[in-house]
């Protein structure tokens, strides 16, 4: 183990944050350049080599933590790397992404503060990185066989470049003009630069991959004649279906989904527009759901200049400890505050929308909504707690009910969609089509980047062995796995 005393000497350290005038004024990474790396020893030391670590359960990709922690005790970044990358492809975006359930899971937050893992994990990625460790690694000799990854987010990406070190040749679509998905266009560059991307996909096309942008399977090539085309096709399409708001006044304009107004913000850090035909500038905003994609809209709202920010969350506040339903190690709900809501806004529980109101010109001015409550499990709204707020732009980030059934995808494959509206899969992550396997949130649903990554990995190895009749890639998780995490 690293130090055995370590998590008696040393208290729990975490990234520094930029000062919140200071990051608002751009889009760059919140966190302070160079702010870990001195204390990342010393954290890494907190790790107590548990007989049974938990964290590896918690983690959805099994992560050797225990391992690479000691080697980041020791400041041994080559082979704190190895370990790392034994199983995740890209642990650059896991830790400046994931919400961390294997810290959730560590034995030493049964008492204490647990091991800062995520930070220990996008420290050794970035120390491998600057010191030239994250190298092409293209595979001895070719098989022959040929894959379509449908989709290049997380789990497309994942399954591309197993399959590929495998010696397959594998070609990734994606409809978008640039690779990543929603790593590209969903996540706002203060919480992930897409320089970590592209040099990713540098790397993977080095390795052989290829990749084909703005080809929409379904729409641009029929998914049937892609299966003719293929040896083997993996989806990865995700699960893109926003959820909508169905209440009077939703037709008005400057109500969007989030997946509308993100991607504009991005396309502009990119490049490719000047100023976001969808802006908060001078608005009153109010983001309609309290997760991730929600403090994604706060932060994008507070650097586009909004007048005001208020997000709104039909459930009640989570509390700041373990409640008794959520004991260690399950992953909790619990208050979270990210670097969005430190930079200003309102977060209001508990409350539902009822309707909008605009002016003359069909344009959104104000949001009514009423507070609720739980009576006999249901939401239930309480009488007299009707109130309006002022929204001039209004943001719906209540996540997503399955992957796009509009393109023909689904159907031109002739696919089986599972209770809940995604993609049927087997033990193996394959459908019913023969030689067509799904991976990610298309057949999980809406999902975490670890599960992502975690499936992608999992359907390249059922893929493999259809091909080839075995497989040395990693053991598959299973499709109903669960984890530790919700």
């Amino acid at each position: 183990m690293a130090d055995p005393k370590g998590f008696l000497t040393h208290e729990r350290e975490i990234a520094k944050t930029r000062p919140v005038e200071e990051r608002v004024k751009d889009w760059n990474e919140v966190y302070q350049p160079g702010s870990l790396l001195p204390i990342i020893s010393k954290q890494a030391s907190r790790c107590m080599d548990c007989g049974i670590p938990f964290c590896h359960n918690g983690c959805p990709l099994g992560n050797l933590i225990p391992e690479w922690n000691d080697y980041a005790y020791r400041e041994d970044w080559t082979g704190a790397s190895e370990r790392l990358h034994a199983t995740n492809n890209f642990p650059e975006f896991t830790g400046r992404l994931c919400p961390a359930p294997c810290e959730a899971a560590c034995v030493l937050g049964i008492n204490q503060p647990p091991v800062t893992i995520k930070n220990v994990e996008v420290s050794i990625i970035d120390k491998a990185w600057d010191n030239g460790d994250v190298t092409p690694q293209p595979p001895e000799r070719l098989s022959g066989k040929t894959v379509a990854v449908i989709g290049s987010g997380p789990a497309g990406l994942a399954a591309a470049q197993q399959l590929t070190r495998a010696g397959h040749t594998v070609a990734v679509y994606e409809r978008a003009d640039r690779i990543g998905g929603l790593l590209r266009y969903g996540i706002p560059e203060f919480k992930m630069e897409k320089r970590h991307i592209n040099r990713r996909i540098e790397q993977m096309r080095a390795e052989g991959t290829k990749f084909r942008t703005e080809v929409e399977i379904g729409r641009d090539i029929d998914a049937k004649k892609l299966r003719k085309r293929y040896d083997a096709v993996v989806i990865a399409a995700g699960a893109t279906t926003s959820r909508d708001l169905p209440v009077p006044g939703r037709e008005l304009n400057g109500i969007h989904f989030a997946m509308e107004f993100l991607p504009l913000a991005n396309k502009v850090q990119e490049g490719d527009l000047t100023v976001a035909p969808i802006s908060a500038e001078g608005k009153h905003v109010v983001v309609i759901g309290g997760g991730d994609t929600g403090a994604d809209c706060v932060g994008t709202a507070h650097r586009q200049g909004a007048a005001s920010v208020t997000q709104l969350e039909i459930m009640p506040r989570p509390g700041e400890e373990r409640n008794a339903g959520q004991p260690w190690p399950t992953f909790p709900m619990l208050y979270k505050v990210t670097s969005a809501h430190e930079e200003g806004g309102e977060r209001v529980y508990s409350v539902s929308t009822t309707h909008f109101d605009g002016d003359e010109d069909g344009n959104v001015q104000f949001l009514h909504l009423i507070e609720v409550e739980f009576k006999d499990g249901k939401l239930e709204q309480k009488p007299g707690t009707e109130r309006k707020i002022p929204a001039q732009l209004v943001t719906l980030a209540m996540g997503f009910t399955g992957t796009d059934q509009e393109n023909g995808l689904v159907e031109q494959f002739g696919l089986e969609l599972d209770e809940r509206g995604n993609v049927a899969r087997d033990a193996d992550f394959a459908t019913n089509v023969p030689g067509v396997y799904v991976a990610g949130d298309a057949g999980r649903g809406q999902s975490l980047i670890v599960w992502a990554i975690a499936e992608g990995r999992s359907a390249a190895r059922g893929v493999d062995r259809f091909l080839t009749g075995a497989s040395a890639l990693p053991a598959p998780i299973k499709p109903t796995d669960r984890a530790l995490t919700v």
